[in-house]
């Protein structure tokens, strides 16, 4: 068996190459809205935010004999996990990495901090492709800006926009992929003076919202991607088959 961290559309790419070769697999995700998802491309999903240990138990009860970790580049803690499990276990780990692309002529910083202080002096309608994990602790520290959130649209989420304070014309509640044309149509609509986005690579939107942001001249903040001691990386779907 064949387990899969995922949570990504990376990892739904992941699930539909192993189908269509007869492997067996199972995917985990932490969340209501990745479970739903992989169901579409799954017949096994656990839905639970499992620690270090509860990595091993799921490695241990469905006997899995290989783990591929397709979760966000930015979910730093659970890689750490995954990779910790599988080592105790003596189970092969494989890290799909995302490949980020060109950051050239960007402000790149290391984290929300520098993101916050780096954009605050870019402008004052600051633009967030960041996601609404982490919302709270921009919206602290870009004090007297004018932050436009783009989030999914979630009821719990927009509801969590607004108990920070954000207004109706402060939240873009969609789903992506998002093209340069829609990215470039919100930035100016919104009167965006600066984006902050993550260096989340291809998959991730993060080409068409530079372009935009490039276009129209407008300052890009990248937080850069935490780099992790992965045993393997691979970058390509095709790559999986050395190892499966």
């Amino acid at each position: 068996m064949i387990l899969i961290f995922g949570g990504t559309s990376d990892s739904l790419d992941i699930c539909d190459w192993l189908h269509a070769r007869g492997r067996d697999y199972i995917v985990s995700v932490a969340t209501e809205y990745g479970e739903q998802l992989a169901k579409q491309h799954a017949e096994h999903v656990i839905c639970q935010r499992l620690d270090e240990a509860g990595m091993c138990r799921v490695m241990r009860e469905k006997a899995v004999s290989l783990v591929i970790d397709a979760t966000h580049p930015f979910a730093v803690e659970v890689s750490g996990n995954a990779m910790n499990a599988a080592d105790s276990m003596n189970i092969p780990y494989v890290r799909y990495e995302r490949s980020s692309g060109q950051a050239d002529h960007l402000h790149l910083v290391r984290d929300i901090d520098e993101a916050c202080r780096a954009a605050s002096a870019l402008g004052n309608r600051i633009f967030l492709t960041t996601g609404s994990k982490n919302l709270p602790e921009y919206v602290a520290k870009l004090p007297g800006k004018h932050v436009i959130a783009r989030v999914l649209p979630v009821a719990e989420v927009i509801a969590a926009c607004e108990q920070l304070g954000l207004l109706a014309d402060q939240i873009i509640a969609m789903k992506g992929p998002f093209s340069q044309a829609l990215n470039k149509e919100l930035f100016r609509q919104t009167g965006a003076e600066v984006m902050i986005t993550k260096e989340s690579g291809a998959r991730g939107g993060f080409a068409e919202k530079i372009a935009a942001c490039q276009e129209l001249g407008i300052p890009c903040v990248v937080i850069r991607r935490p780099a992790l001691p992965y045993p393997v990386v691979i970058t390509e779907v095709e790559e999986l088959e050395k190892y499966v």
